[in-house]
C-alpha cells in the first residue's frame, strides 16, 4: 500500500534530464557546477555555492546541438534561486526560475571546465566526467 500522498505537479514546460558543466555568477563570484535537468522556465544544477531563496543568479552553459536542432550554442540565463536542498556531498541542489536568457556569440563566452560529478541522493550510486 503507497502511504505517500498525492503530489499534484505544477510544471508547464516539459524538462529535459541534461548533465552539462555551467557557469554560476553570483555576488562577484563565479563557481561551476553541472545540470540535472531544465526546461523553458527552469533549471536544477549542482554546485559548491552557497545560495538563498530568492537571490539573483547568472547561469552561462552550452546548449547542445541535441536541442537548439543547429550547432550547439553558448546561453546565458538570469533567475533566482527558488530553493536550496544540501545534498550528502559537497555540493548543494539549486533551483532557479529563469526570467531571461540570451545566445552568446562564441568569442564572448568564458571556457568552462567539465566537472566529475556525483548523482543525486535517490539515484543509483555512480561516478563519472560530464559529457563534452
Amino acid at each position: 500500500m503507497n502511504t505517500e500522498p498525492n503530489r499534484m505537479e505544477r510544471r508547464v514546460g516539459q524538462r529535459l534530464e541534461l548533465h552539462l558543466p555551467l557557469a554560476i555568477h553570483f555576488g562577484g563570484r563565479t563557481v561551476h557546477g553541472f545540470t540535472q535537468d531544465l526546461s523553458g522556465r527552469g533549471i536544477f544544477f549542482y554546485a559548491e555555492a552557497a545560495l538563498t531563496d530568492g537571490s539573483g543568479v547568472e547561469l552561462t552553459f552550452t546548449m547542445p546541438s541535441e536541442i537548439t536542432l543547429a550547432e550547439s550554442m553558448r546561453v546565458r540565463c538570469r533567475g533566482r534561486v527558488l530553493r536550496v536542498s544540501a545534498s550528502d556531498g559537497e555540493k548543494n541542489g539549486i533551483a532557479v526560475r529563469l526570467d531571461s536568457y540570451q545566445y552568446l556569440p562564441s568569442d564572448e563566452c568564458e571556457s568552462i571546465v567539465p566537472l566529475a560529478r556525483t548523482v543525486a541522493a535517490g539515484s543509483p550510486s555512480e561516478r563519472g566526467t560530464l559529457p563534452r
